[in-house]
């Protein structure tokens, strides 16, 4: 009978384990990640001291945003968003605003993200806008997401608003 070799099979055991590591921290995210998205943020409701707001209530606005994000860590990042937002109503339609959102990235674990913007408007509005993100599907290099907007708008001689909306889109 043959004597088996234990530092052999320590050492082929022990290469194994180190070498399944390497390669699992070879695959690991490297900070900072730059990412990319686009999407479709559908306005739904206004509150102000003049009344109640809600979009298709005469007319339809929806914004296009586009962004960059720059993951400093796993759970931090900023982003920069560009959102052109267009109003149709009469059968006309026109980009009426172009907002300039930039903000800072907190990761909440488990798909969640929560982005703090600051938001200022070409029609002179300004304001914060707290965005819950959750990714809904991910993919090797790109991901769906749905968000929920809360923007709070003050200035241009306009009452205080504050609004929710629905986005959608994709990040790669």
């Amino acid at each position: 009978m043959r004597m088996v070799n234990y530092r052999y099979v320590v050492t082929v055991l022990l290469s194994m384990v180190f070498a399944r590591s390497a390669y699992a921290q070879a695959q690991a995210v490297i900070y900072p990640k730059i990412t990319g998205y686009v999407g479709v943020i559908h306005p739904i409701v206004t509150f102000s001291k003049d009344g109640t707001h809600t979009n298709f209530d005469g007319a339809y606005v929806g914004g296009l945003p586009t962004g960059i994000n720059i993951w400093k860590s796993r759970r931090i990042g900023f982003s920069f968003e560009v959102v052109p937002f267009i109003r149709a109503a009469d059968g006309t339609s026109k980009m009426n605003n172009l907002l300039f959102h930039p903000g800072l990235l907190v990761s909440l674990g488990h798909g969640f993200v929560l982005a703090n913007r600051l938001a200022f408007e070409t029609s002179g509005r300004y304001g914060v806008t707290p965005v819950l993100n959750k990714v809904i599907v991910k993919k090797k290099d790109y991901s769906y997401f749905i968000a929920l907007p809360v923007p709070a708008r003050f200035g241009n001689n306009q009452p205080t608003a504050v609004g929710v909306g629905f986005q959608f889109g994709i990040s790669f």
